[in-house]
């Protein structure tokens, strides 16, 4: 597990003005108390490295106290680089959620920026909200927790379940997931259920994934109008709200060219803090639905936590 040192805890009563170094700071769910950045929002508290800040010492010609950044946190080892939105920071009972890496620059209203003309905040701040309040202080430590993204993945398949033939499109989707979330530098574990073409088992693997608050739950096949395709019609009345458009692209754009895709009853949703995605069970089809569906994978799961991060 990673730590940082907390090299100066900083306050400021105004915004757009330097934070101030003091002994110690108190994290309240609104943020910094007393410090002009808390409320009920996503930016509570800002954080950065030393690092960031020697970097900018040779650019600014000068050296650059902890607070100058107007930074609530100012750490030592703290690589901007690893870290991703929903990690998360921990300092005994304090714990804080990462919402967003970098920021729009102040410009003129910026102390530094006025002096300097240019800020590390914008591109090596870091941002948080509080989970848990408590009392930080210089010289404590932040370990840090990169969120680890659980997905369950159903194949169903009568023929495959029984051992007739692999289960080629189950396998595709998990190879698929794994490449994207590392290539974002996202941590991932994948549950994976191959099951006969049974509603009973697919509805009690759903209230598990829900009941478990799994991040993405994507099923492969009983997505078309044969007599045992029920997987939509087990899916659809678990989901708080649908997301038609993906599906509704997907098949115009292959449709477009092949008008068997129109038929595919596919869906997306979400349920509770779930992602939900139901594909047709053809190796085929999982390479262009997840063409489409990982583009917005990451925006999506931001929005379902209250992230607006573009």
């Amino acid at each position: 597990m990673e730590e940082f040192k907390v090299v100066s805890v900083n306050i400021s009563e105004t915004k757009g003005t330097v934070k101030k170094p003091v002994d110690g700071i108190k994290l309240t769910h609104q943020g910094v108390e007393g410090d002009a950045h808390s409320g009920p929002w996503n930016r509570q508290i800002s954080l950065l490295g030393m690092e960031s800040i020697r970097k900018f010492e040779q650019q600014a010609g000068r050296g650059i106290s902890p607070g100058e950044f107007a930074e609530n946190i100012t750490l030592e080892g703290f690589d901007y680089t690893k870290v991703r939105p929903l990690d998360r920071l921990t300092c005994g009972e304090v714990e804080i959620e990462i919402t967003q890496i970098g920021k729009e620059c102040h410009g003129t209203s910026c102390s530094i920026f006025k002096e300097v003309g240019d800020c590390v905040m914008p591109k090596e701040g870091i941002f948080a909200r509080v989970l848990h309040p408590g009392l930080i202080g210089k010289g404590d430590i932040l370990e840090f927790h990169p969120r680890m993204y659980r997905v369950l993945v159903i194949t169903l398949s009568d023929r495959a379940s029984s051992g007739e033939y692999e289960d080629r499109s189950g396998a595709r989707l998990q190879a698929l997931l794994r490449s994207f979330f590392s290539d974002n530098g996202l941590n991932l574990f994948i549950h994976y259920a191959l099951i006969p073409d049974d509603q009973y088992k697919l509805t009690e693997l759903v209230h598990q994934a829900k009941d478990e608050l799994v991040d993405l739950l994507i099923t492969t096949g009983g997505t078309g109008i044969g007599p045992r395709d029920f997987t939509v019609d087990v899916i659809k009345p678990q989901l708080d709200k649908e997301i038609p458009g993906i599906m509704e692209m997907i098949r115009m754009k292959y449709g477009a060219v092949k008008t068997q895709a129109l038929l595919s009853r596919s869906v997306a949703g979400v349920m509770g803090k779930t992602l939900v995605f139901t594909l047709p069970g053809s190796v085929k089809a999982v390479n262009e639905y997840m063409d489409e569906i990982l583009k917005s994978m990451l925006h999506l799961e931001y929005m379902l936590h209250g992230l607006d991060v573009h």
